[in-house]
């Protein structure tokens, strides 16, 4: 079990990388974000209604819960509040960042996937809007939470950019 744990956190060992693991798994994410944009039937975004959710929202959230016993495996491995080398917070951030753009304006415009990864590595370094008091919850909580809130801003700016687009 700590085998699946320990490459799960890190993504299939890319939080390992000696520099930048963080951007790693972003840019391991990136895969995954473009096999749904271009193999899942395009679903309606966040913003179009109320209620509707894409596949990139329910992903985010199903990685999230499924990610916070690996990442309370690794801190305590590790004896460190945020190991450097978890890097599923990332990818959890970055999956929510596309579920607020409709995946055909992605496939119609792939480079906002690169937008949208810009946008939201902006929002996990610097940690602007309250996004650093998140890391004061406790265990895993603390190390998930700040991610999906710089995935949700980097969502928002993304959609705007998306508005644009569009006329």
């Amino acid at each position: 079990m700590s085998f699946i744990h320990k490459y799960f956190a890190t993504w299939f060992g890319l939080g390992f990388s000696p520099k930048a693991p963080g951007t790693m798994g972003s840019l391991g994410t990136l895969p995954m974000i473009a096999l749904i944009v271009w193999f899942v039937p395009a679903w309606p975004s966040l913003l179009v209604g109320m209620f509707s959710v894409n596949a990139f929202a329910l992903l985010a959230v199903a990685l999230f819960f499924v990610s916070i016993p690996s990442v309370n495996w690794m801190i305590q491995r590790y004896s460190c509040e945020d190991p450097q080398m978890v890097v599923i917070d990332e990818v959890v951030g970055l999956t929510l960042t596309f579920a607020f753009v409709d995946t055909s304006l992605l496939r119609d415009h792939p480079w906002l996937l690169l937008l949208g990864f810009a946008l939201f590595r902006f929002f996990d370094i610097l940690k602007p809007l309250g996004i650093h008091r998140l890391e004061s919850l406790p265990g895993a909580w603390g190390v998930m939470a700040d991610d999906l809130l710089g995935g949700f801003y980097a969502g928002i700016l993304l959609a705007v950019s998306g508005l644009f687009i569009r006329r």
